[in-house]
Order: C-alpha cells, then structure tokens, then sequence
C-alpha cells in the first residue's frame, strides 16, 4: 500500500501527523508532500519537529500568493509527483488551497484520494475556505467527517452513504498525545504571565481571516476591543504574519496595558497557551475544536462556523455581533469558568487508527 499525504498550511500538520504514523504502524509505504502554502519557519517548519512529522519527501516550494495563483501553482508543481509516485491514496487534509489543488490533481490523474475532515460546512461562499470544502468533498473518493453533521451536509449534497466515514477528529488526536508535553512549556513566564509560579489570568486571541484584518475600519475596532480588554485582564495575541503587514498597514501598535502581541509559537507553546487561558478570542476553525476538548471558552469572531458541533456540544460561540459589546462578552467567558465534561463522540485521540484501517481495507 503506497499513501501519499499532501500538507500545505499549519492545521494540516497536526493532522496529518497521527495518520501517518498510523500507516507506518501498519506498514503502509509513505510519501509526505509539502506545498509550502506556508513557509515561515514558525507557521511550518518548526511543527514538523513539534509533531514528530518526518521531514517532507517533496516541498515544492509554492509560497505566498492570490488564491488562483496559488492553487495553481500547487497543481502544476504536484502533477508531476503524484504521477511517478503512483500511489494506491493521495490523503488531503482540511481546506486550504493546497488541499483542493491536490484533490483535483489527483483526481484527474484517476488515482483514489481522500479527504481527512470533510463535510464541514459554514453556509458563506465568501469564505474561500468553504469553497475549498465543497468542491474537494465532490472529486474525492473517500470522506472522512469529525462528526455528525459532516455526515448531513454531504448527503444532503447527493454524496452516496458508501464514500462517508465519520472517524472522529484528527486534530484531537494530536493534541490528546502532546498535551502532556505542552504542559512543560516556560512560554507564560517568557511573556511575563507567572505570578509565584502559578499563570496570571489572561485572554488569548489570534486573528487572521481576510474578514476581521483586511479592512482597515473593522481592523481598528477590533484593536479599540483589545485594548479596552487589556485594560481589565492580560491580553496574549501570538500575530499572524498577514494580521502583523495589516496593522502595520492601518498603523495600528495595540500597545494597551496589558497587551502582549508577541511572534507566532509553535504547536507546543500555542498549546500551553490555550490550555491555561480564561478565554480564547479567534476567526480560526480548528481553535474552536481545541478549545471544546480542553474546556477552555472561546468566542469566535465571526458570523457563522463550519464547525457547529463546537457550539452544541462543546464551549465556543459566536460572538462580534455587536462590537461595542464585544469586550464585555470576552469578560464574561473569561469569568465563566472551563468546562472539561462536554467533548463531542469519537473526539477520543483514536480517528487517525480509523482512518488508517479503512485506507488499508
């Protein structure tokens, strides 16, 4: 059995990672593409060791770039490997442009793929996340959803029953092997947050999403939100690369009392992060799962979510509706307390051994 598994952005590495170490328990033949959709050493390189990913067999070096100009240049870059590789499964992972581009790849080339979290949907074409999702569940041969309503969204798409499997999540599965090891990480005292050795309470944020940091207007009333928020609790926010050009652009310096805009960290340290805070405030999907297992409120900033089991059975809720009030909401949370007896079924650290089972049979 030759399984080539195709990454391109940070969210894919946590979970590809269990999988293929699942495949290689079972003896399965492994190649490991990196687009290099991301290629800051600390939104990439840097996670392949954290995870203990073998380093790629093929980057091809894609870079930075318009969404058409990057899925394109991921397909005429990968064309090439998957056809002399010839594998049994491309394995794509979540919903980049890296992730698409291979899948269509792939598909043309007749080569069985499949999808690791499919089925997620958020209702908002404007999102080009969701675009990814929808037309990648639609060439791929087999579907693999965290949960129930990934199942619903494909066959009320016309998705036959025979090409879903609900396997849990992935990503869950990363993080219930490294938490332990996250737990060991001095990342608070660097940022000053340890009183006597024990965290002070803080809020975490990340912001990266075209909606929230492009425009200059919401850009500067989100930073007002941050600054009234450090006002009252210690604020974290780990920029992202885009979110930092985009303050820069809009000449924002978010220097607030308490907040702390520091270089993005690694899985492990972001992990630590997570895990201690009162509240997360974040426009990323898979920080909406994280948060879920680990207990931890989060607001999402954001007017829908492709991940609504996160809401229904675990900690998260939309919240910006109404940014006067935002602060206030973030507050709230921090001040509700965690809630660790809610995570959603199969969320058990256990779906990358699923998922390798079904590829082999």
């Amino acid at each position: 059995m030759r399984v080539l598994h195709v990454v391109g952005a940070r969210p894919n590495f946590m979970k590809a990672a269990p999988v293929h170490r699942a495949l290689a328990a079972r003896g399965a033949e492994q190649q490991l593409v990196h687009t290099g959709q991301h290629y800051d050493e600390k939104m990439s390189r840097i996670f392949f060791v954290e995870l203990d990913l073998p380093a790629p067999d093929v980057d091809l070096g894609v870079g930075s770039g318009t969404h058409a100009a990057q899925t394109a240049d991921v397909m005429k870059r990968i064309e090439p490997v998957i056809d002399s590789y010839a594998p049994d499964w491309v394995l794509v992972y979540g919903d980049v442009n890296s992730t698409v581009a291979a899948a269509l790849v792939a598909a043309k080339l007749l080569r069985p793929v499949a999808h690791v979290e499919a089925g997620l949907r958020s209702g908002d074409r404007t999102m080009p996340e969701e675009i990814n999702r929808i037309v990648t569940d639609h060439v791929c041969d087999l579907l693999f959803t965290p949960s129930p309503d990934g199942d619903e969204n494909l066959r009320a798409e016309g998705v036959p029953a025979e090409r879903i499997r609900r396997v849990g999540n992935v990503m869950i599965d990363t993080l219930a092997r490294l938490h332990g090891a996250a737990g060991e990480r001095p990342v608070l005292r660097d940022v000053g947050l340890l009183t006597d050795g024990a965290p002070r309470p803080y809020v975490l944020v990340t912001l990266h999403r075209p909606s929230n940091v492009d425009d200059p207007a919401r850009l500067q009333r989100i930073g007002g939100v941050l600054e009234e928020l450090a006002g009252r609790m210690a604020v974290v926010f780990p920029v992202h690369p885009r979110t930092r050009d985009r303050l820069q652009r809009a000449g924002l310096r978010l220097d607030g009392g308490g907040l702390r805009l520091i270089e993005p960290v690694g899985y492990l340290d972001f992990l630590h992060l997570q895990s201690h805070a009162r509240a997360v405030l974040t426009d990323s999907g898979g920080i909406q799962e994280e948060t879920t297992w680990l207990g931890v409120p989060c607001l999402t900033l954001r007017p829908n979510t492709e991940r609504p089991i996160t809401i229904t059975e675990g900690t998260n809720r939309l919240a910006g509706a109404h940014m006067e009030t935002l602060a206030a909401e973030v507050l709230e949370a921090a001040q509700s307390g965690r809630r660790d007896e809610r995570r959603p079924a199969l969320w058990d650290g256990r779906a990358a051994e699923r998922i390798a089972d079904v590829i082999l049979q």
